[in-house]
């Protein structure tokens, strides 16, 4: 008979996120790990493997949360260009209160990361070219619907919306005023490379 795991492995999956993502993958020491999930270190490797291991599945995790989030986004209203900006009002704005750190956790681990861990760099590159894709297809939707001129290239505005959310989640970490950060994200698809 095979042993049960006597935990629920998405929340430990969930919690340890949350925690990856406010210290970083460097200053999150196995005892930060052990408190936050409540498993002692030897079932941390045993369920994961390493703690490189639960970083990687913590990184999947958050970005399945990231492409759910844009997808409810487009469900809640009229267009896709419209769910576009709500999603980028909700991981600027509204996530600055409630998330373990402003910053996008892709972004965070490009930036904390060097080949020595080359594997977690990749996962993280990976998972920013996902983000990237899907708003690249909301914004192929919204030039079928004529949201955008015929002339615009969804891929290409795809990276300039990577690009301005990762420049809006670290202005808003030093300025935390809603009405400018709403302001921006407007201008965003009020200017080029949109119009």
């Amino acid at each position: 008979m095979s042993k049960t795991a006597k935990f629920d492995r998405q929340q430990v999956i969930d919690k340890a996120k949350d925690l990856y993502w406010e210290k970083g993958f460097h200053a999150t020491s196995m005892r930060n790990l052990q408190d936050v999930v409540d498993m002692r270190p030897g079932s941390i490797y045993a369920a994961f493997g390493s703690k490189e291991a639960l970083f990687k599945e913590a990184l999947a995790r958050y970005t399945e949360i990231g492409l759910a989030n844009l997808q409810d986004c487009e469900q809640q209203v009229a267009s896709p260009l419209s769910g576009l900006k709500l999603f980028m009002k909700n991981i600027v704005i509204e996530s600055q209160c409630s998330a373990p750190n402003g910053m996008c956790m892709l972004a965070k681990t490009v930036a904390e990361l060097t080949s020595e861990h080359q594997e977690l760099l990749d996962a993280a590159k990976e998972s920013l070219k996902r983000m990237e894709a899907a708003f690249a297809a909301v914004l192929t939707r919204a030039k079928a619907a004529g949201e955008l001129a015929p002339d615009k290239d969804p891929q290409e505005l795809a990276r300039c919306i990577q690009v301005q959310i990762a420049g809006l989640r670290t202005y808003a970490k030093i300025h935390q005023s809603e009405a400018p950060l709403e302001h921006m994200i407007e201008d965003i698809f009020s200017h080029y490379p949109f119009h």
